[in-house]
């Protein structure tokens, strides 16, 4: 009785569900749309019969802590472990990185994977299904071209920031224009257009990606740079001519808040007061300012002087040598020759 009851059941169900899609296309009885059920993937991985929950490293936690909470043993912690040394040292988990364990749909919820993610694009896959295997992954990067376009009223950076748009559109165009622009001189009304990729994983925004055209227009004068790579070699940017844009000097060896003294042939001295030639240029900047020679060249001396405090020279050719002085300290390495 109970059999031909649970029959009557699926039978009638059925009839139900038949009724259901022939009212829904009634009129229409050539066009039954079924949508059918998607597979869902997470880093590659089939996962519509398994349980996927995900975590942040925890200030002091370890990779075997968290391993631990997953029902994986001592044992197996320490093969995964001995297994990934060539991929991975997973005694660098960083406190804040995303973590992602699926796990069997069960009562033990015994962890399948374990997925690191080092930084937005790149992930350690520990696989557990068939003994262990650890190999890396890249997540896939969606571009979007963008076209962003502003006058200046004080400051580049400021401009782009009005924009809404990444501050890095304006750190890049200003190592983009550093042989042709000085923009410690930009000013009101001077203008830019720039065309550039805009970078997504997961329909999440990480940043842009190359400026491939920019023009930007100063003093009434337009200058135009076009990102070219060649022979597999990094990308560099040229002028409408077909020029590059990297001259034999740059316009300034730091990104600087303000000259606080100009080039002179005639300047009061501001401790003796004696008038005198200041032939340099100061650059008021925070501590720790990295600092660029502005062509290539040897370096002949660095060290310090009572005079110069901290200071570098640098030969570039025949003709040219430049020194830096006054520096908080020069970077480990950087020697005669």
């Amino acid at each position: 009785m109970k059999k031909r009851k649970g029959l009557f059941l699926i039978i009638l169900a059925l009839a139900i569900i038949l009724i259901n899609i022939k009212q829904k296309n009634k009129g229409n009885e050539n066009n039954i749309v079924i949508d059918p059920v998607q597979p869902k993937y997470e880093y590659g991985i089939l996962v519509d019969s398994l349980d996927v929950s995900k975590g942040v490293v925890q200030k002091g936690q370890t990779f075997g802590e968290i391993l631990y909470a997953n029902h994986i043993d001592h044992q197996e912690i320490a093969e995964i472990v001995n297994q990934s040394k060539d991929v991975f040292d997973f005694r660098r988990v960083n406190t804040g990185k995303e973590f992602t364990v699926i796990c069997t749909k069960d009562s033990i919820k015994k962890a399948c994977y374990f997925i690191y993610q080092e930084n937005a694009t790149e992930y350690v896959v520990i696989d557990l299904t068939d003994g262990v295997n650890v190999y890396r992954g890249e997540k896939e990067i969606t571009t979007k071209l963008v076209v962003s376009s502003g006058k200046i009223e004080s400051s580049l950076s400021e401009s782009i920031d009005k924009l809404g748009i990444s501050p890095r559109v304006s750190i890049k165009l200003s190592e983009i224009y550093a042989w042709t622009i000085d923009f410690f001189k930009i000013q009101k009304g001077d203008a830019f257009r720039v065309y550039y990729e805009n970078n997504y994983i997961d329909g999440e925004y990480i940043g842009i990606g190359e400026i491939l055209a920019a023009e930007f227009t100063h003093s009434d004068e337009t200058f135009y740079a076009f990102y070219y790579e060649q022979n597999n070699k990094p990308g560099e940017y040229f002028d409408e001519q077909g020029m590059t844009l990297r001259k034999a000097f740059l316009k300034a060896p730091l990104n600087f808040y303000r000259i606080s003294s100009k080039f002179s042939r005639n300047r009061k001295h501001p401790v003796t007061g004696q008038w005198k030639g200041h032939f340099g240029t100061d650059y008021a900047a925070p501590k720790g300012t990295p600092i660029m020679t502005t062509a290539n060249g040897t370096v002949v001396f660095a060290g310090r002087t009572k005079n110069n405090g901290n200071f570098v020279k640098v030969k570039h050719n025949s003709t040219y040598t430049t020194q830096y002085l006054h520096m908080s300290k020069i970077k480990k390495g950087i020697k005669k020759g």
